[in-house]
C-alpha cells in the first residue's frame, strides 16, 4: 500500500473506538488501545476470574514467560533479559535505585531527555552526593558525528553512567543510540536508554545495540494496554537489579531462582494488560511492521511540509526516516504555549501537545494508523487560524472531504460541516455515469454551462463555494 494513500489505510482507523469529532494526534503521549486488544484484555480477566488461584498460582508465570519471549523476538533479544513493568518511567526508577552511585560520581543526560526522567536522576545524584550533567545538544541537528562529539564532550572521569533517549520525547528525534552504545563502551560507561517511543516505530535490536539497560513502553505505538512496558537488563548487570517494590521476589511455580522473580509477583494484581501484549503484536503484524513504518512517517513528513508550506515551520532534524519516525517537532511563531494547547482542544477538539523547550514553541503531531492526512490538514489549519485571527472565525479546508469549522468570538468551538471534497465527489461522478468523464477543477465561466464539461465545473466548483459562502 502507498504510504500516503488515505483510501488504502482507512479501514484501519475503524479499529479504534475514538471518540467522536476528537482529532487525536498524541499517540505519543498516550496510546489509545485497538478494540482487539482491549477485547484481548477482557478475555485474560475473564480466565483470571473464572479461577484466581488456579490461574495466578499455576498459569501465570508460563504465560508471562510467552510475553517476555513474543517481546523479546520484536526487540531483538531473550525473553529472560527482559522483565514486565508497568511503564518506561518504572523501569527508569528500577535502573535509578540498582545503579550505585557514589559521591562525586557524574550522570550524563542531554537536554533533550524526558522532564520526569531528568527529575528521577536529579533526586537520585542529590541522594548519592552525585552530580547530573545535562549537556546541551546542537539545533537544528546536522549529522550523528556531530550528537556524539557534542554528548561525550561532557563525559569525564567522574562519569559513571549515560541516560539517552532513543526517540526524545519533547523534540521527537530518533538519536544515534547505537553510535552512542559504542562511544560509551569504548569509554567504559554503563548506558541506560530511555526507548518508550522507539518499540514498533522503529526496528530495535537490544542484543545488537548492547547498552546495559533499556525502559520501554507498549501503550504508545505497539498499541499494547495502559499500564504495560518492560526493562531490559544485560545479563552483564543483572545481578545487580533490585526492585522498587519488595515481595515474595521467588517463582511460585517451582522453576529456577531468576533476577525477574522480583517483578513478576509484587502482590496481587490484575495481570491482563500484559497477557494482551501478544495480541498488540500480532495486531500490528497483520498491517506489517514495515507498512506501518512507512505509512506513519509519511504522515509525519506530510506535517513538516503542510506547517513549512502554511506557516513557515521549521524541522529540529534533516528530513529523513534516520532522524524522525511516527511523530515529529515544528518550530511554532513565537508565544505561549498553554494558551494555544487549550485553543486547540477548546475551539477544535484537537489533542496534540504544544511543547515549550528551550524557549521554543513546538507542535509534535504524532501518526499511527487511525490518523490521516484530513486530520494534518485539520491541525494546521487551525494553528494557522488562531495564529492570525484567533477568533471568531470559520476554517475551511478543501481536500478529500471539505470541512467547516466554526470558532465563536469567545472561543468556543460550535461545531462544524463535513462534506465530499470536490476530488471525492468528481471521483463519484465519474465512476458511476459512465458517460461522465474526468474535467479540470477550474472555476467555469458561467453558471449555467453550455457543454457537460462546463456544467460538471459548475456544479463542483461554484457549487462548494455555494456551500461555504
Amino acid at each position: 500500500m502507498l504510504p500516503l494513500n488515505d483510501d488504502a489505510w482507512r479501514d484501519w482507523r475503524d479499529k479504534w473506538s475514538l471518540a467522536e469529532g476528537v482529532t487525536y494526534l498524541n499517540n505519543g503521549s498516550f496510546g489509545p488501545t485497538p478494540r482487539a486488544v482491549s477485547d484481548a484484555r477482557r478475555q485474560w480477566m475473564e480466565a483470571v476470574e473464572a479461577d484466581p488461584q488456579d490461574f495466578l498460582l499455576r498459569q501465570l508465570g508460563p504465560r508471562l514467560a510467552e510475553v517476555r519471549r513474543r517481546l523479546g523476538e520484536l526487540v531483538g533479544t531473550e525473553g529472560d533479559n527482559l522483565a514486565l513493568v508497568d511503564n518506561a518511567s518504572v523501569a527508569m526508577n528500577i535502573v535509578a535505585a540498582s545503579v550505585r552511585l557514589q559521591p562525586g560520581d557524574e550522570v550524563l543526560a542531554n537536554d533533550h531527555e524526558y522532564g520526569a526522567v531528568l527529575r528521577l536522576w536529579q533526586r537520585a545524584c542529590d541522594r548519592a552526593g552525585a552530580k547530573l550533567i545535562v549537556q546541551p545538544l546542537p539545533v537544528p541537528i546536522a549529522s550523528a558525528d556531530e550528537v556524539v562529539e557534542t554528548l561525550f564532550a561532557a563525559a569525564g572521569a567522574r562519569t559513571k553512567l549515560l541516560v539517552v533517549s532513543h526517540v526524545t520525547s519533547p523534540t521527537a528525534i530518533v538519536l544515534p543510540v547505537e553510535a552512542i552504545c559504542r562511544r560509551a563502551r569504548e569509554l567504559g560507561l554503563a548506558t541506560c536508554i530511555d526507548g518508550p517511543h522507539a518499540i514498533a516505530m522503529l526496528d530495535v535490536h537490544l542484543d545488537r545495540l548492547d547498552c546495559d539497560y533499556y525502559a520501554a513502553s507498549c501503550h504508545k505505538w505497539l498499541c499494547g494496554p495502559l499500564g504495560t512496558g518492560f526493562l531490559y537488563v544485560h545479563p552483564r548487570r543483572q545481578a545487580v537489579v533490585e526492585p522498587a517494590l519488595v515481595s515474595w521476589g521467588r517463582t511460585l511455580e517451582g522453576d529456577m531462582a531468576s533476577w525477574r522473580d522480583e517483578f513478576n509477583w509484587v502482590g496481587t494484581r490484575d495481570p491482563s494488560a500484559y497477557l494482551a501484549v501478544p495480541e498488540a503484536i500480532d495486531f500490528l503484524a497483520r498491517a506489517g511492521f514495515d507498512f506501518f513504518r512507512q505509512r506513519t512517517h509519511a504522515l509525519a513528513a506530510y506535517a513538516r511540509e503542510s506547517f513549512a508550506g502554511r506557516l513557515g515551520s521549521e524541522a529540529l532534524v534533516p528530513d529523513s526516516p534516520r532522524w524522525y519516525g511516527s511523530m515529529i517537532s515544528l518550530r511554532l511563531p513565537e508565544g505561549e504555549a498553554e494558551p494555544l494547547q487549550k485553543a486547540l482542544w477548546q475551539r477544535y477538539k484537537i489533542e496534540v501537545p504544544i511543547v515549550s523547550w528551550q524557549g521554543l514553541r513546538l507542535v509534535r503531531p504524532s501518526c499511527h494508523l487511525y490518523t490521516g492526512r484530513e486530520d494534518i490538514d485539520r491541525l494546521v489549519n487551525a494553528v494557522a487560524a488562531y495564529q492570525r485571527y484567533g477568533g471568531p472565525c470559520i476554517v475551511v479546508d478543501l481536500g478529500t472531504a471539505t470541512t467547516l469549522d466554526v470558532v465563536s468570538d469567545a472561543g468556543v468551538y460550535l461545531g462544524g460541516v463535513i462534506a465530499p471534497g470536490m476530488e471525492t465527489s468528481l471521483d463519484a461522478l465519474t465512476s458511476r455515469a459512465a458517460r461522465l468523464v474526468k474535467v479540470d477543477l477550474i472555476p467555469p465561466e458561467r453558471v449555467i454551462g453550455r457543454s457537460t464539461v462546463e456544467s460538471m465545473r459548475s456544479g463542483l466548483v461554484l457549487g462548494t463555494v455555494a456551500m461555504m459562502t
